[in-house]
């Protein structure tokens, strides 16, 4: 399909707009996610579709969460300029948005593209990485959460410092079980109006009601910086091509770590991992993919 987006070139991570995305070869309120349709239905519809998803992320996420964005067959725009973001999520299908890089006029344009896509229909995901580091990061996520996010992704402290306002972490490395964030999540859920996903060993998504355990993925994901990030923007790509946004958030969980499982495989550490981590996602088949995504 050729998705050529009303946006300017540079904005793209891909070098050319009209590269197609491949045809692979080369679950909401209060109840689990819908596994009569499996993740592949997700990833499917991804790769036929191609969605642009306007990113407002960290400079270390840009690289990795751009090719991963690729690999899956989306398009990504890595767009934080104040005078074009709301311009860019209106040409866009979903949004997502990382704290991790808070500088004031960034701050300013994560608030006016969550404003845009709320007012656009665009489902976007925040992600408040660090939000258990600092005060400062606590408040600047609790804003953007009241700014009606579709899904909020983080890991264990993150989810614990904006649904309960406790901060047990070093820098934007988690110091807690993703289980014992559940309490926190599922607050977090009811207060926001978000599907509310938990990520760590196993990850978690809930709507406040209902509630999801994925158990795929590999510990070298945690060993490459940036694979949450990216799993953030995977998440916003997979909700603007399946509109039951908890079964979306459970599918991205599931298709970006069986990926890691298959790429573990292989590699010999984080560096060739990295590299992997891609092409695995690239190539997960449907019959793959169907049989080793485990969600309950």
């Amino acid at each position: 399909m050729d998705k050529t987006p009303a946006v300017p070139s540079g904005m793209l991570a891909t070098g050319t707009m009209k590269d197609a995305p491949h045809s692979n070869g080369g679950p909401d309120a209060g109840r689990q996610p819908d596994e009569t349709a499996g993740p592949w239905r997700t990833l499917g519809a991804l790769r036929v579709r191609g969605p642009l998803v306007h990113n407002i992320t960290n400079f270390v996420a840009m690289d990795l969460a751009a090719n991963l964005l690729l690999a899956a067959g989306a398009l990504p725009a890595m767009v934080h300029a104040i005078e074009e973001v709301e311009d860019t999520v209106e040409a866009a299908d979903a949004l997502t948005i990382n704290i991790g890089t808070l500088s004031p006029g960034w701050v300013d344009a994560m608030a006016a593209a969550a404003r845009k896509a709320v007012e656009a229909g665009r489902p976007w995901v925040l992600d408040p990485a660090g939000a258990a580091a600092t005060d400062h990061r606590r408040r600047i996520a609790e804003r953007l959460a009241h700014l009606q996010p579709t899904v909020i992704r983080g890991n264990g402290s993150e989810i614990l410092a904006l649904g309960a306002g406790e901060a047990p972490a070093r820098g934007v490395e988690s110091e807690v079980d993703s289980a014992e964030a559940l309490d926190a999540a599922h607050d977090l859920a009811k207060a926001t109006g978000a599907i509310v996903a938990v990520t760590g060993a196993v990850d978690y998504v809930t709507d406040g009601r209902g509630l999801a355990a994925v158990t795929n993925g590999d510990v070298l994901m945690t060993k490459v910086t940036a694979v949450g990030c990216a799993l953030t923007c995977l998440i916003g790509a997979c909700c603007a091509v399946n509109s039951d946004h908890m079964t979306a958030t459970a599918h991205a969980l599931a298709i970006l770590g069986l990926a890691g499982e298959l790429a573990a495989e292989e590699a010999r550490g984080p560096a060739s991992f990295r590299t992997r981590l891609i092409d695995a996602l690239y190539n997960l088949d449907e019959a793959t993919l169907t049989a080793g995504a485990r969600i309950q």
